[in-house]
């Protein structure tokens, strides 16, 4: 049973979902050795009164407070019972629309939710992750020749979690596993170089995640699968196959998957405006 004295609670306050604040707060948190962290989400925030009360709950929680409000008053509001309360709240987009109005000389349209409007945008990312799933682990090597970027690499590079990722910025993602005994697709060799990006990983890193993985599935972990001679032999062989195919090849060991798609999508842009 967990200790409610060692929870740390943040409250997200917006006047849409929330969303956004609560990116930023788990990004956080995840550089500290914090692993009972409550977050509670209080979304639409339109009126005065209702800051007042979640400040309230706050101050009772001794929570942190993080808020993404896009009306000057609400922020003001928000700012004042912070001060008022002795609550630690953190303003989230306040001195990011300060810095544009300031710089630029514009004014902020002030309506909540503009991050997740169902705009042209949205349906692209959508679409995007529609085809990652159909066309993810080589399934149907059709959509070689359809996809913005093709991932290549042996099991347990992260091709999967990779191509949901990119997707979910609008980039539509195929994704090919290469296995010594499956002749790779002649769509692979049609498709541009650029397309295609190579995912390799160290071997022993490799082999600790198969074996975590034969763990999980409750098979035997001297599976031949699992095995360092078999990695070694699977990494050399898409090692040359990437080679014949000229596309660059990205080392992921240690690297999260947002750090290593952002290589990718630097690749991609590049690529579009070459």
């Amino acid at each position: 049973m967990v200790d409610e004295k060692l929870r740390y609670k943040i409250f997200i306050c917006s006047d849409s979902i929330g969303e956004t604040a609560e990116t930023v707060v788990k990004a956080t948190a995840r550089q500290f050795d914090m692993t009972q962290i409550e977050i509670k989400r209080v979304g639409h925030i339109q009126y005065e009164d209702q800051i007042k009360v979640v400040m309230e709950d706050a101050y009772s929680e001794n929570a942190v407070v993080a808020y993404t409000l896009v009306q000057p008053e609400l922020r003001e509001m928000m700012k004042q019972e912070a001060i008022r309360l002795g609550v630690r709240a953190v303003d989230i987009m306040g001195p990011m629309m300060q810095a544009f109005i300031d710089t630029f000389n514009n004014i902020p349209k002030q309506e909540p939710g503009l991050l997740h409007k169902m705009d042209e945008n949205y349906f692209k990312k959508v679409e995007a992750i529609e085809f990652a799933v159909k066309f993810d682990d080589g399934r149907d090597v059709r959509g070689l020749l359809q996809a913005e970027l093709v991932l290549v690499g042996i099991s347990r590079t992260s091709k999967t979690p990779l191509s949901i990722f990119l997707a979910h910025k609008g980039i539509k993602v195929a994704n090919l596993p290469l296995v010594p005994e499956v002749k790779p697709p002649k769509e692979l060799f049609e498709i541009p170089r650029s397309k295609v990006i190579g995912l390799t990983m160290q071997p022993e890193q490799i082999l600790r995640i198969r074996k975590e993985r034969l763990k999980a599935l409750g098979m035997p972990s001297g599976a031949n699968y699992a095995t360092l001679d078999r990695i070694i032999e699977e990494h050399k062989i898409a090692s040359d196959l990437m080679k014949r195919v000229g596309c660059p090849i990205i080392d992921v060991t240690e690297r999260a998957i947002e750090e290593t798609a952002a290589i990718i999508i630097s690749l991609h842009d590049s690529n579009l405006h070459s």
